[in-house]
């Protein structure tokens, strides 16, 4: 039986542990429920609570555009539906992103020109599995970001690639809206 059919057959309120009960009801209190997920995540609390680490770590690096329009350019090129429409759930309701911005970030790009370049080299990162040019990295520190920003970048492509795999192999129903699939815009 596939993985999927066992996760439906029960209810996910039965797998949380106390580990990581209270890192999803911290997440469920900021946005008022429990994205599907975090609770088919959670499943695993160490796994779970790594994850939970590392983007409360990154919540503090660049700016929250930034990190949103990473968030939806890795997951474009991930092709994971459901982060896509997290993210841009999250990039319009949270960093106050308009709909046009949303869709350049799903293309690997800004408007602005700083946050470009690391949306840029965030894509150029996940495309090239890390093995970026001399040029790339010119690139993205000539826009103003230090080592420990290229560091942060990085740190966050694999970040929104681990939700992106995890999403990809469970296929957590959506309960975010809809938006247009991955490779479709």
């Amino acid at each position: 039986m596939e993985i999927v059919a066992l996760v439906a057959m029960y209810s996910l309120t039965n797998f949380f542990t106390a580990d990581s009960k209270s890192i999803l009801d911290a997440f469920t209190k900021n946005i008022g429920f429990t994205p599907n997920m975090m609770a088919t995540f959670s499943q695993s609390p160490i796994a779970f609570n790594a994850w939970a680490t590392l983007r409360g770590s990154l919540s503090k690096v660049l700016d929250v555009k930034t990190r949103d329009s990473i968030g939806l350019a890795v997951s474009e090129v991930n092709g994971c539906n459901y982060c896509l429409s997290v993210h841009s759930f999250a990039a319009e309701h949270m960093a106050r992103l308009p709909a046009d911005e949303i869709i350049l970030a799903r293309k690997g790009h800004a408007s602005d020109p700083k946050r470009d370049a690391a949306i840029q080299f965030a894509h150029k990162v996940i495309e090239t599995r890390g093995k970026v040019s001399d040029a790339d990295l010119k690139a993205v520190r000539d826009a103003g970001y230090t080592d420990a920003n290229v560091m942060e970048i990085v740190a966050l492509v694999a970040m929104y690639s681990l939700t992106n795999f995890f999403s990809n192999v469970f296929d957590p129903e959506k309960d975010f809206p809809a938006v247009a699939p991955a490779g479709s815009i």
